[in-house]
């Protein structure tokens, strides 16, 4: 199979022969130490080297220019003390084969003059950006000159750390900035014909060539179609392609679609996120590459095996980047070679990746390769492990028990696994979180978990089988006791699963910020519901992923979703058959009422937590979980002695408090690994 896999096959870029097709690209994972690399930096790309990809890419609009800061989060390549670092970094890639190449970029208008160096940002022209919302200065011949000469010593800092490459970026960034009309408005040399806003990439790149010799790989992460009416459509991009071949310093294109100025066009363009389809850009992209000359990378929405070998084998790119796969499982590449694709932990798009930055949804090792890893250990001992609860937290412990090598077997009062995720799956747009289910099913049973479904577990039941440890993840149930008049509200877990049928006029009131609630809210109006939505923030979806919270916002005004802002709800009524909600406003004080048909109420969970406090009194430590030696505060051996008694006891994820899934796993995966 490895043999004739096109995702196994070796390429060579410049000099640089890659062991296979698949790479992850640059991005901003926060992880560096005051601009850094330091060792949660390198581990994090570590793993994924280990994990058997190609290459992965650093950086992440990298700053290289003290104007080119976003506050925050990038690495500065804008000095020499950045180079031991990058040596450091290449040297844990290299040796597992893997290589790994910089992005090198200036923001351009994308920077911040409130942070950083406290410096204005700068364009071609003074154009500001809805996003990043700061005034730039319009560039003159010395900023130019500055900016040229800062590229290509960055440039020079990657090569002398030893990475393989770099790549600079059109789309957003400075070089892009120039390139497009919309934000270069100049009638001088770099502005005005197509060539005149070429001149100062064709610059940067010449000066990185010099830099770096021809011995180095330099790629531009560019933009095909910025998709908008007073952009560069895709004839245009093109035609900026083939100068940038022509002048001969780069060596490849990453290809990217769309634009990054505002929230809308990052999540459904430049990073698709939850609302988008699989691979939305491949298309174009493989005419992109029936155009050109020079190898093509891509990645946007990538986000699975299948996906990736039909860009390869049908000549779309040469190299595929799976860049939120890894976050979800950097072990793809191993898994293909073992011929073990079904074990591959799916990415569901959730875009949480984006939100917190590097960690997957259901990946708790992401981001934190310090604190856990990756490869769960055997303990020394086996013991009897009893999960109570199969949602994703209880899953996860399951899961991480039974590697460990313990005994397990899970209590589930449902006829299905999943819990919460089953809900939150049935709203429309949000099937694919699904696989955060399906994967874990698959892998108790490969490690031959005793999953018991339809099985309510009392006291009793859970200490027949003589456990050593019982960990309580039995969630909550939807939050109403709080609410005067709860009994003429419904639940959006109600709703969602068909329990309750919904009516024809719905008012929801969201008190939490989460999916939930709009979830349901966009998931009835499909359905030719006429829906109102309360909510007690002053903007909608607030505690969700950015991509998703503008992509919510979108698909709310699209199907006519009323939303009420700075509401909280103070009481239910029933009046004349109809539901009457007294809303009390958050900033004024003002009461008023709005009535529907159905009121469906979001506030998150309560924990369902009796079970629990029916055994702590008979578990050997009181049902106190270690904190200290959880979190990696106390070293195991540190731990004190636990009081007499026959059974560990833990409770986890809602159980303990309204969370969300992330929350469950991660909490899973700390307690469990230490098992």
């Amino acid at each position: 199979m490895n043999g004739s896999d096109p995702l196994l096959q070796p390429f060579k870029l410049k000099g640089l022969v890659l062991r296979n097709r698949v790479i992850s690209t640059s991005h901003a994972s926060m992880l560096d130490d005051g601009g850094l690399p330091l060792e949660r930096y390198r581990r994090y790309h570590e793993e994924k080297a280990r994990g058997g990809l190609a290459m992965t890419m650093a950086g992440g609009s990298a700053m290289m220019s003290p104007d080119s800061s976003w506050g925050g989060g990038q690495l500065d390549l804008s000095s020499d003390r950045i180079v031991p670092h990058l040596q450091s970094l290449s040297q844990r890639i290299h040796r597992h084969g893997a290589a790994v190449m910089c992005q090198v970029s200036h923001l351009g208008r994308r920077a911040t003059a409130y942070a950083g160096n406290w410096l204005p940002p700068v364009a071609p022209s003074r154009v500001r950006e809805t996003r990043n919302r700061n005034f730039p200065k319009e560039m003159d011949d010395s900023d130019i000159g500055r900016i040229v000469s800062d590229y290509a010593s960055a440039a020079r800092r990657c090569r002398d750390g030893d990475l393989d490459g770099v790549e600079t970026v059109t789309g957003g960034h400075l070089i892009g900035q120039f390139l497009s009309r919309r934000t270069n408005r100049r009638t001088d040399a770099f502005g005005g014909s197509l060539e005149n806003r070429a001149r100062f990439g064709l610059m940067v790149h010449e000066a990185i060539r010099r830099a770096v010799g021809d011995d180095f790989a330099v790629g531009i992460r560019f933009v095909i179609d910025e998709a908008v009416e007073d952009g560069s459509d895709f004839e245009e991009c093109l035609a900026f392609a083939r100068l940038f071949e022509r002048e001969g310093h780069i060596d490849f294109f990453n290809c990217i679609f769309g634009r990054m100025d505002t929230d809308l066009a990052l999540a459904e363009q430049n990073m698709p996120g939850m609302f988008s389809q699989s691979a939305p850009f491949l298309p174009l992209v493989g005419q992109f590459k029936r155009e050109t000359r020079l190898p093509v990378i891509h990645a946007a929405g990538i986000r699975d095996v299948a996906t990736a070998r039909h860009a390869i084998r049908e000549n779309l790119v040469d190299l595929v980047g799976m860049t939120r796969a890894h976050i979800a499982d950097p072990h793809i590449v191993n898994k293909v070679m073992q011929r073990q694709e079904e074990r591959i932990r799916p990415c569901v798009g959730a875009s949480y990746c984006l939100y917190k930055k590097v960690q997957c949804i259901h990946n708790p090792a992401s981001g934190h390769e310090t604190i856990v890893s990756h490869i769960i250990g055997r303990a020394e001992t086996p013991r009897r492990v009893v999960v109570v609860g199969g949602g994703p937290g209880g899953m996860e412990a399951a899961r991480v028990a039974a590697e460990r090598g313990h005994g397990v077997t899970l209590l589930e009062a449902g006829a299905r696994l999943g819990g919460q995720v089953l809900v939150a799956a049935s709203a429309s747009d949000r099937k694919d979180l699904i696989g955060i289910v399906d994967w874990r099913v698959e892998e108790l049973a490969r490690l031959g978990v005793d999953v018991r479904l339809s099985t309510y577990a009392d006291a009793e039941t859970i200490l027949a089988g003589n456990p050593d440890v019982v960990i309580v993840a039995t969630g909550g149930i939807p939050d109403m006791e709080w609410l005067d008049g709860a009994e003429h509200c419904d639940s959006v877990w109600d709703v969602l699963t068909g329990v309750v049928p919904a009516k024809d006029d719905i008012l929801i009131y969201d008190e939490t910020g989460r999916q939930a609630a709009v979830s349901c809210a966009l998931h009835l109006a499909l359905r030719g519901r006429t829906v109102t939505l309360a909510i007690a923030d002053d903007t909608l979806a607030l505690e969700t992923p950015y991509p998703d919270r503008v992509s919510f916002r979108k698909r709310v005004s699209e199907l006519g979703i009323r939303v009420v802002s700075d509401v909280r709800l103070v009481k239910a009524m029933l009046h004349d058959n109809r539901a009457v909600a007294r809303f009390r406003h958050e900033l004024t004080g003002a009461e008023t009422e709005m009535s529907a048909a159905q009121l469906i109420v979001e506030r998150g969970t309560v924990p369902m937590e009796d079970v629990y406090q029916e055994l702590r009194a008979r578990s050997s430590n009181n049902g106190v979980t270690d904190i200290a030696l959880m979190t990696g505060v106390r070293a195991k051996g540190d731990t004190p002695s636990p009081i007499a008694g026959s059974f560990e006891l833990h409770r986890i994820g809602d159980a303990v408090a309204s969370r969300d899934i992330y929350s469950s796993i991660y909490e899973a995966y700390r307690l469990c690994s230490q098992l």
